[in-house]
C-alpha cells in the first residue's frame, strides 16, 4: 500500500444541526409536504454545507477541468482519436467547449489544466501546465496507469488546486474532465470499488458500436483482472486503473471536503473519482451533490453507491463538467425558495391579524 498524504483522515461533515434546522424550515413553509420535491432536498444540503439556514445561492462557482490522455484510446475503446483531447483543451481557452458556453451563461469561473495530455511542452500557456504530471498515461489493460509516485503528485496537484480556488473565494466547485478515451478507466475504478464486473460498468462512452462496446468491455476486464488484490486500497487502485487527470480530479475533491466547501459531480468521471475519493477520504460524499443523471451505467451504479440522487436527467452524456453547471440554477433556486417562501405559521397569523 502507498502511503499518500491524508488517506486515512476522516473529513468532517456538514453541520448537522443546521441541517435539521433548514428541514424544520422546509416543513414549516407555506406549501403542500414535499411539493418542492428534489428542490426543498436541495436547499437542505446546502444549508448543512454552507453552515447556515437560509442558505446562500451560490454566487462564487469554480469549475476546474483536469485534462489527460489514456492509453487505452489507442486500443478502439473511444470513437474518437486521442488528439481531440489537446484540441478540446484550446477550445476550452477560447471559449468554445460547451462547458465554457454554459459557465459564461451562469457567472461560473472556467479553469483548465494539462494533468496527462500527450503533446509537446510549451503548447498551452504556462498556467494550464502549471501541474503537469506525465504525457498520457499507461494503457490500464496491460500495464499500471500511473507509478506510485506519479499518483501521489497527481493527488498533491489537485488538492493544491482546490484550496487555490478555495482561497480565490469559491462557495460552490465543480470538477470537469476532458480526455478521449476517459470513461475506460472510469468504469473500471467504479468496478474496481464495488466489487462489481466489467459487464456491469461498461457504456457507450463517446457513441461507439456494438462491437466496439464488446472490446471495451473487454479491456475494462482484463485491466481490472491484472491490477488484481491492489484495487483494496484508494492510491493503488488510481496508479492500477485511473490516470494523472483522474487522480487529481480525486485529490481535488477530497481537499474541498476537507476545506468545507461544497461540489457539485458531473457524469461518470466525476462520479468515478468521487467514489474513489470517498474511499481516500471518508466522508467526503457528504458534500458532494450529483448535478446530472448520464446514460453510462456506471454512474448511476455509483451514485447509488454514494447516497446521491441526481438533480437533473436531461441524457446528457458531454462530460467537461457541463452536467454540473447546467445544475447551477436549480441550485440558486432551491436556497432562494428556502430564504423567501412564507412560512405557513405567518401566513395563518396574518389571517389571524
Amino acid at each position: 500500500m502507498t502511503d499518500a498524504p491524508h488517506a486515512a483522515d476522516r473529513v468532517a461533515p456538514p453541520s448537522e444541526a443546521v441541517r435539521r434546522q433548514a428541514a424544520d424550515r422546509l416543513a414549516g413553509l407555506a406549501t403542500p409536504a414535499g411539493a418542492l420535491g428534489r428542490l426543498g432536498e436541495a436547499a437542505v444540503w446546502l444549508a448543512a454545507v454552507q453552515g447556515h439556514c437560509p442558505p446562500s445561492p451560490p454566487s462564487d462557482v469554480r469549475v476546474v477541468v483536469f485534462a489527460g490522455d489514456h492509453g487505452v484510446t489507442a486500443h478502439g475503446v473511444s470513437a474518437y482519436p486521442p488528439e481531440i483531447t489537446g484540441l478540446m483543451v484550446q477550445q476550452f481557452l477560447s471559449g468554445g467547449a460547451g462547458v465554457a458556453v454554459l459557465a459564461r451563461l451562469h457567472g461560473a469561473a472556467l479553469r483548465v489544466l494539462d494533468l496527462g495530455v500527450d503533446v509537446d511542452a510549451g503548447t498551452f500557456p504556462a498556467e494550464v501546465s502549471a501541474y503537469k504530471v506525465r504525457r498520457g498515461s499507461g494503457a490500464i489493460h496491460i500495464e499500471d496507469a500511473l507509478t506510485g509516485d506519479e499518483t501521489l503528485r497527481a493527488l498533491a496537484a489537485g488538492a493544491a488546486v482546490a484550496a487555490e480556488e478555495v482561497a480565490a473565494g469559491a462557495d460552490l466547485l465543480i470538477a470537469g474532465d476532458m480526455g478521449i478515451g476517459n470513461t475506460t478507466p472510469s468504469a473500471a475504478l467504479i468496478a474496481a470499488t464495488l466489487g462489481i464486473g466489467a459487464d456491469e460498468v461498461t457504456g457507450r462512452g463517446s457513441g461507439i458500436d456494438v462491437d466496439a462496446l464488446a472490446h471495451k468491455q473487454d479491456v475494462v476486464d482484463r485491466a481490472l483482472e491484472r491490477a488484481g488484490a491492489r484495487v483494496a486500497d484508494p492510491v493503488d487502485r488510481l496508479t492500477a486503473l485511473g490516470s494523472a487527470d483522474l487522480a487529481a480530479q480525486v485529490g481535488f475533491l477530497a481537499e474541498a471536503a476537507r476545506l468545507g466547501v461544497p461540489v457539485v459531480l458531473d457524469g461518470v468521471i466525476s462520479v468515478a473519482c468521487a467514489l474513489v475519493a470517498e474511499d481516500y477520504a471518508p466522508g467526503s460524499s457528504a458534500w458532494f451533490a450529483a448535478g446530472h443523471r448520464s446514460p453510462e451505467p456506471a454512474q448511476s451504479l455509483a451514485l447509488e453507491k454514494l447516497g446521491l440522487e441526481p438533480l437533473l436527467d436531461l441524457g446528457m452524456r458531454l462530460g467537461e463538467g457541463s452536467g454540473a453547471v447546467a445544475a447551477i440554477p436549480v441550485l440558486r433556486s432551491a436556497a432562494a425558495a428556502l430564504a423567501h417562501v412564507s412560512l405557513l405559521a405567518d401566513v395563518l397569523g396574518a389571517q389571524d391579524a
